[in-house]
Order: C-alpha cells, then structure tokens, then sequence
C-alpha cells in the first residue's frame, strides 16, 4: 500500500474570497483536515459546504497527535494541514509535523494561496527585490532589544508580525535603533473591510497610531538601513601580517599589492621601512 499525502493548505487571512479552487478541491477530497483551531476551519468549511473530518493539530499538541498523523499518512490516507488564517508553517503550526513527514519518505504538496507577510511587503512601497521575514519579535525584553539592534543593521527590507497593542512599544523601539527617520510602513486588516497601509518614517507612523489606536493584525514592514562603505584595508597592517606569518619582503609587498591595488614598488619600499628597526 503506497502511503497518502500531506497537503499544506493555505488559507484566506481575511477576504473568502482569497481561497483558491484548487484549494477548495482538495479541502473536499482529503480523508481529515488537521486544523489549528477546528472552531475557525468549521466557519470556513461551513461557508464552502464541505464536511471533510476536522481534528485539531496546534502549537501544542502532543507528540501522539503528530505521530497519529503520520500513521494515517502511511497508512494511505491523505491529510490536510490548515492554520487559522494563511499558510501553515509561517509563524504557524506545521514545521515539526513536515520534517517527520519527510524523514518517513512521504509525499508533500505545499499548496499556495493568501500570505499576510507578501501583502504587506507589496502594498508597503518600499523595495522588494531582497527582503526578510522576521515573523513575531521575542517576548523577553533582552531577546527583544538584541532581534531589534540586529534588524536596524539589516540592509534588506524587514517584515514582522505585530498584535495592535504592543504596536507603537516595537515602533518606538524600532524608531530608537533605526532612526526616527527610516522608512517603513504597517499593513492593518489586510484583505478585510477595512484594510490599511500607513506608509512614511517611523516617526511618522507612530503618531499616526498614536492618534488612531491601532486594531485587528498588523504587518510592520522597515526599510533596510543604508549600506555602509567598507573600510579601506591598511596596507602596514597587510604587510606587517604577510611578514608576521612568514613571508619574505618581496612576497609580502606582491601578496599586499594584489589584494589593495597599490603599486608593488612602492610596498616593497614600504616593508623594508616596517622591518628597519
């Protein structure tokens, strides 16, 4: 007996709409749906009139749970993995189950649909050509400040999760280490009623919310920070390391002049000064 498939499904985080056909498909075809929190998938299968078997599967199920799964799996069943909004495995359970499910040689079919982290990146104006996702900062206060010292550095756009009432505590901590001044932008209720992207520098944005209490699920998406020119490499120093692991004057000055571009002669000259007493 060949063994099942598991399906990671991806669902709207917001508008119903957003659901794809072939996702609906296989939310029909599949023998149970291990769903994040089976209240929310009900409202969802109830408004597409499907009654595919609904378990749960969370950030705390137990192991059991996960290798029950896995048993169906092998046993020819096919499983459908669901969050409550978006795809499993991004800041969502799944990760754990997908490596077990892949260590036992089973299929695996990722089936794309709506994504909170792309929307806000593509709706934010800022550049997308390279970016990362940093999903929710660390809860711990060190652990926070030391992700947000790291991400003012990062020359890539920025995307992270946020809940509105710690909103404008990370703004202002990002506005602390970025500067008041970077730009940004926060994608609010996205694909929903009353969906929003409020766009500027931090500072800007934090007033912005300040004034307008944030509400429902918000993306921060931060520009990357300026690239820094490289120091020029110090041509002594160069040398006085070439000669310090062994090699002869005239080595040195040619090792130093292909790494710098300067003249050989003059290093040569250079290196006979360093080694005179």
């Amino acid at each position: 007996m060949s063994a099942g498939v598991l399906y990671l499904i991806a669902t709207p985080i917001g508008n119903l709409e957003d659901i794809t056909a072939r996702a609906l498909r296989l939310l029909r075809e599949v023998d149970v749906i291990a769903a994040e929190d089976t209240r929310v998938t009900r409202k969802l299968l109830a408004h597409f009139d499907i009654h595919t078997p609904l378990i749960s599967y969370h950030a705390h199920s137990s192991a059991g749970r996960q290798d029950a799964l896995v048993s169906r799996l092998l046993a020819g069943e096919s499983v459908a993995v669901v969050s409550d909004a978006g795809t499993p495995c991004i800041s969502d359970p799944g990760a754990e189950l997908v490596a077990e499910v892949a260590a036992a040689g089973i299929r695996i079919d990722p089936i794309p649909g709506a994504s909170a982290p792309l929307c806000a990146l593509i709706g934010s104006g800022l550049p997308t050509g390279r970016f990362v996702f940093e999903g929710f900062l660390p809860r711990t206060k060190p652990d926070f400040r030391e992700r947000v010292k790291q991400l003012a550095r990062e020359e890539r756009t920025t995307v992270l999760f946020e809940a509105p009432p710690r909103l404008i505590e990370t703004l202002k901590a990002l506005a602390s280490a970025c500067g008041d001044d970077r730009p940004a932008s926060v994608g609010r209720e996205l694909t929903k009623k009353f969906e929003e992207h409020v766009r500027g520098s931090l500072a800007e944005i934090i007033t912005h919310f300040q004034e307008t209490p944030p509400r429902g699920e918000c993306v921060i998406v931060v520009g990357g920070a300026t690239p820094q020119p490289e120091e020029a490499p110090n041509p002594d120093a160069l040398l006085l390391k070439a000669l310090a692991d062994g090699s002869s004057p005239k080595d040195a000055a040619r090792s130093v002049a292909a790494a710098t571009g300067l003249a050989k002669n003059a290093l040569y000259q250079r290196v006979l000064e360093l080694k005179t007493p």
